[in-house]
């Protein structure tokens, strides 16, 4: 309100005439607004942004577990969790991105296998796939064959092949820099030290089992006393022992003709054990019958004792008579089958009977019977 007194009074209440716009001004307003509405577009956007972001954060700390693997967290280079929490199963699970987090796999589920050469000749990729051994070369190659010592100062050749499974995933992964690496030490240290306890013949093939059995022997004390988390069961160590390759002929002779004395042996043995059953049975037999015999001839002897002592009263009675008797009986049972009987009693006079006999006679021949018709 303007309160000059110059001025009349009814100018002091009268309305005053609005002032005309200015251009500049509307244009000003227009452009905060569209300012305005784009600020809000692309906070919009920005929000948008980060949540995006924020889910992808959140799905880059996804990871799986297959089913034959465990799995472990490492926050900031240590493991997370303690005792078997450690270990996570197989499924889904998440973590921090690197480097706050970080995970390692080990395959528990699967068989790993480890394989010792140390002691074994120099063979090319082909060969080694065909089995093949190579040719020889008058000597062992210095840094190229590998060898090992038998008990008694032999040189042979030994390698082994190692199956194990993880027992431990924590010992295994993080106690060793790598375990696969010193499972091998292992197992050459084995090799040389069942090569040391066995003959040259033992380990080439007189008594490969044990030798084999003393290798896994071995390596399963080293792996306990190490602590190298593995487990490691009855024949997954499987060994081969070679005789150098200058040599194998002569070794092959050896056991050829050792085997070929075996079989002789074993033939002569089971030759023995067949005759001498043989000689025990045909004994038996003979015993036997020998016994029967003996008892039929006493048998037979008693009877004809017990018969004579009853006939004896008899002949003494009357000898002509008996005598008489007992040839008509024996007479009898000799013509029973004869086809012509001729008898000739004694003359009373002593004198020998003259008896003539037609040889030439043809013998008689029984007729057959027509069957007569019905």
């Amino acid at each position: 309100m303007d309160n000059d007194p110059s001025k009349p009074e009814h100018e002091h209440g009268a309305a005053r005439p609005k002032p005309a716009p200015d251009p500049a001004h509307g244009v000003e307003d227009v452009s905060a607004g569209a300012l305005s509405e784009a600020l809000r577009s692309s906070f919009n956007v920005v929000k948008l942004l980060m949540g995006a972001l924020v889910l992808a954060f959140v799905l880059s700390g996804v990871f799986t577990v297959k089913p034959n693997q465990v799995a472990i967290k490492l926050r900031f280079g240590k493991p997370v969790g303690v005792g078997d929490g450690q270990l996570l199963k197989p499924g889904l699970h998440w973590k921090f991105p690197y480097p706050i987090d970080d995970v390692v796999y080990v395959p528990v589920g699967e068989t790993h296998t480890v394989t010792s050469t140390a002691g074994w000749y120099y063979q090319t990729p082909e060969e080694a796939a065909a089995g093949q051994k190579p040719q020889p070369q008058g000597m062992l190659r210095a840094g190229v064959d590998g060898y090992t010592l038998s008990g008694d100062g032999d040189i042979i050749h030994a390698r082994a092949t190692l199956s194990y499974r993880i027992k431990d995933p924590v010992s295994y992964v993080f106690s060793f820099r790598n375990a696969t690496n010193l499972l091998q030490h292992v197992l050459d240290n084995a090799l040389f030290y069942a090569s040391a306890r066995f003959t040259a013949d033992d380990a080439l093939y007189r008594n490969k089992l044990a030798f084999q059995e003393s290798v896994q022997a071995r390596v399963g004390q080293l792996v306990d006393h190490l602590k190298l988390g593995v487990k490691i069961e009855s024949g997954e160590v499987r060994t081969d022992t070679q005789a150098p390759v200058d040599v194998v002929e002569a070794f092959n002779n050896v056991v050829k003709a050792e085997n070929q004395g075996n079989i002789k042996v074993q033939e002569a043995e089971t030759y023995a054990r067949g005759a001498t059953n043989k000689a025990a049975g045909d004994a038996t037999v003979i015993l036997r019958g020998a016994t029967t015999a003996s008892n039929y001839l006493v048998t037979t002897i008693a009877a004809e004792a017990d018969r004579f002592e009853k006939l004896l009263p008899r002949y003494e009675a009357n000898p002509e008579l008996f005598i008489q008797r007992l040839l008509s009986e024996k007479m009898g049972q000799i013509l029973t089958n004869a086809q012509y009987k001729v008898f000739l009693p004694e003359r009373p006079d002593g004198k020998p009977w003259e008896l003539r006999l037609q040889l030439s006679k043809e013998p008689d021949v029984p007729k057959k019977e027509t069957p007569k018709p019905e």
